[in-house]
């Protein structure tokens, strides 16, 4: 009688091993964390073009920036947090495309304006200088 009781016992402790497992693969396959670090990058970034202007000078991309971050957080409401981060990345990236288009927008301005006061003075420099003293 002593031999059948080994059988149930690495039953039992078998079935106690799959169970461990299913738990500990169920625990790993859980929610992760919100992206609120990246959500708030995000939100960062599009703070600082709406700063510089780039709703003014790169509407489009600013929108778009908009538009993810609002993406993130519904996929944040609907516990879908990969897809949160990834919107909230994209989000970022996008703000900071527009801040840097307006920068360029903004640099090239003040490029034509100096072209332009150095034309003006060139033109100055050749006249004829009429009466000197």
């Amino acid at each position: 009688m002593t031999a059948t009781l080994p059988a149930p016992r690495d039953a039992l402790l078998r079935m106690a091993v799959g169970f461990t497992g299913v738990l500990l693969m169920a625990a790993c396959a859980s929610t992760p964390p919100a992206p609120s670090a990246s959500m708030q990058a995000a939100q960062r970034a599009i703070s600082q073009a709406e700063g510089a202007e780039a709703g003014r000078y790169a509407p489009t991309e600013l929108s778009e920036a908009r538009a993810k971050l609002a993406s993130a957080d519904t996929a944040a409401a609907e516990q879908k947090m990969t897809l949160a981060e990834r919107f909230a990345e994209e989000s970022r990236v996008e703000a900071e495309l527009a801040s840097a288009k307006t920068a360029d927008v903004k640099a090239r301005a003040v490029n034509d304006e100096l072209m332009r006061s150095n034309g003006t003075l060139s033109d100055e420099m050749q006249r004829n200088p009429g009466d000197q003293p």
